[in-house]
């Protein structure tokens, strides 16, 4: 079942205030993607260790929706993407970025169940 529709490439509601996004399988490790969730672009990452996590997609240095081209990695231990405009680093677990602490990005959450990522309303 893939979950991301290939027309507009928005992830379908489930009814329960999770988005389905895509198998988990089409993500690649360290690697980003996007997806609409309630409207808003959400950028979706996996992890090599298979942790997955969603930000907002939109830098707020830049105002582009680009996070999910950046790239992933880890500043001190910290799991990051790397903007790849201005190339502030952003936690993906808190959304905070590490050059200007004041500064962050929406944190959503994501979870995988049968197989497909589902990132949950909110931010």
């Amino acid at each position: 079942m893939t979950a991301l529709d290939e027309r507009t490439g928005t992830g379908r509601s489930s009814g329960t205030g999770w988005t389905e996004v895509c198998p988990l399988e089409r993500l690649q490790p360290e690697r980003g993607v996007c997806a609409l969730v309630d409207g808003e672009p959400v950028a979706v990452f996996r992890l090599h260790d298979g942790r997955v996590f969603a930000l907002h997609n939109v830098d707020p240095f830049s105002n582009a929706s680009v996070l999910s081209r950046g790239i992933v990695g880890d500043v001190g231990g910290t799991p990051v993407v790397a903007s790849p405009l201005y190339k502030q680093h952003f936690a993906l677990e808190s959304g905070r970025a590490l050059e200007d602490e004041g500064v962050g990005v929406a944190t959503y959450p994501v979870r995988v169940v049968n197989g497909t990522v589902e990132v949950g309303s909110g931010g």
